[in-house]
């Protein structure tokens, strides 16, 4: 059994959507983010960087003690090599899918998650940084977007690298995109969105996701404005 410390965000749908597909069982470990859950010394042990998500596998395929795992594109490494699903064992397409899997915990991430902060939470608008990180996030649109042209998937076959993009383009209309503008992107989004294991992996966080009033005043200084030297 697997424990995934989460909260319903792109990046923990991630490990959901591969748990789903994979049909691994996994216990579910709430983390309010809002409330400062990820502040707390018990999961600071096992993800030092205070974010989400995270996992302990009781299991490991060494047989050893309990492994604890944080950042998700590690986590999604992690189950790929231990299940042998969704990561080729060839050399050439292996390097596919880890190119694609990087780009987006380094490229498509960060700069939709900003993009996200700046357009809808940031407590002043600030229009350079709301037009910087909607430009950059159409621009990381459009190098998927010629990726999938005459292709199903990012690379070549299912696998890890579109579990790890999907979640940051299913809320593109927050992050002022249209597919309609990314067609070959929009057809491989609407064939995953289509997937009954991405169905039940959003579907199993459902008790997690954000809903009524926006965050208040405490909410955003967990948020966003905790570091290293003030915790709650």
């Amino acid at each position: 059994m697997i424990d995934l410390y989460y909260w319903a965000t792109p990046n923990c749908h991630k490990i959901t959507i591969f748990f789903e597909e994979a049909g691994l069982p996994y216990t579910l470990r709430p983390v309010d983010i809002a409330r400062g859950d990820q502040f707390k010394p018990e999961f600071l042990d096992i993800a030092p960087n205070n974010r989400i998500p995270a996992i302990v596998d009781h299991a490991p395929a060494d047989g050893g003690e309990d492994i604890a795992i944080f950042e998700s594109g590690a986590i999604l490494l992690y189950l790929a090599e231990k299940t042998g699903f969704f990561l080729p064992g060839d050399m050439r397409q292996r390097l596919k899918v880890l190119q694609w899997l990087f780009w987006q915990v380094g490229g498509l991430g960060p700069m939709a998650g900003q993009n996200h902060h700046f357009g809808r939470y940031a407590p002043a608008r600030i229009p350079y940084a709301i037009d910087r990180y909607r430009n950059e996030t159409a621009r990381l649109y459009g190098v998927l977007d010629r990726q999938l042209v005459g292709k199903s998937y990012i690379a070549d076959d299912y696998s890890i690298a579109d579990m790890a993009c999907y979640p940051w383009i299913a809320p593109h209309a927050d992050q002022g995109q249209d597919l309609d503008d990314y067609p070959h992107l929009k057809r491989w989004f609407e064939s995953l969105r289509s997937r009954p294991a991405i169905a039940r992996a959003y579907a199993a966080g459902d008790a997690y996701v954000r809903r009524g009033p926006d965050f208040n005043a405490l909410e955003r200084e967990i948020l966003f404005g905790l570091t290293a030297s003030r915790s709650v």
